[in-house]
């Protein structure tokens, strides 16, 4: 009998048996281990940039039809508060302005440099472009892990969907995710801050003394 060959058996059935059981490891335990209190799942904000030229007339202003074409425009949109409406092209101011109260009329104000879109608008005429951003939270809600236990003591797949989730829903401008708002005020100036000078500047009410009362009638 060769017993070469026989005691080369239990090695590669153990060998077989370690290749199975690293195969069959199931997907979910041999993903990475998150064990801080930071959540992996986070806000992300997409933009969409909308184009309308608008064509100017002799005058270089905007005629009745043309503003009635950029105000259907508009309503078609759903234009409102977070989306950010600029301008591009050689047109006149007086285009510029009648362009600008159209937005107005949305309680919108025309701001900032437009950004790069393909094409451009006539010689003498105004691209009108609308940029809407909006926040999601891919991949949530996630019940990966859902259906067996976790011994390694990290957190659940699922760990942060809810708060990033109600964040992106509430959030009424989507761009404050991202680039945040400047307060545009001196705190030092504001009527609030004059209250408090105020408040603690004046002399305490009793540093003059106390008030000598009779209870005695007549």
């Amino acid at each position: 009998m060769d017993m070469t060959r026989f005691l080369q058996r239990p090695a590669a059935l153990a060998l077989g048996l370690c290749l199975a059981f690293s195969l069959g490891t199931p997907p979910g335990s041999a993903r990475t281990v998150e064990r801080g209190v930071e959540p992996r799942h986070q806000p992300v904000v997409q933009r969409t940039d909308f184009v309308f030229d608008v064509i100017a007339d002799g005058n270089g202003g905007l005629t009745g039809p043309e503003e009635s074409r950029l105000t259907a425009w508009f309503s078609a949109l759903g234009l409102r508060y977070g989306d950010r409406v600029s301008l591009a092209g050689t047109g006149s101011l007086a285009l510029r302005d009648a362009i600008a109260n159209a937005v107005g009329r949305y309680g919108l104000l025309v701001e900032g440099e437009a950004p790069i879109t393909a094409g451009q608008a006539a010689g003498g005429g105004l691209r009108v472009v609308v940029s809407r951003s909006v926040a999601s939270v891919p991949g949530c809600p996630s019940w990966a892990d859902r259906s067996g236990a976790n011994f390694a003591g990290g957190l659940s797949d699922n760990y942060g969907c809810a708060m990033a989730s109600n964040l992106a829903a509430m959030v009424a401008d989507p761009r404050d995710l991202i680039e945040g708002r400047d307060a545009g005020v001196n705190p030092t100036s504001t009527v609030s801050g004059r209250a408090i000078k105020a408040y603690q500047e004046k002399a305490p009410t009793g540093s003059g003394g106390l008030q000598s009362m009779s209870t005695g009638g007549k």
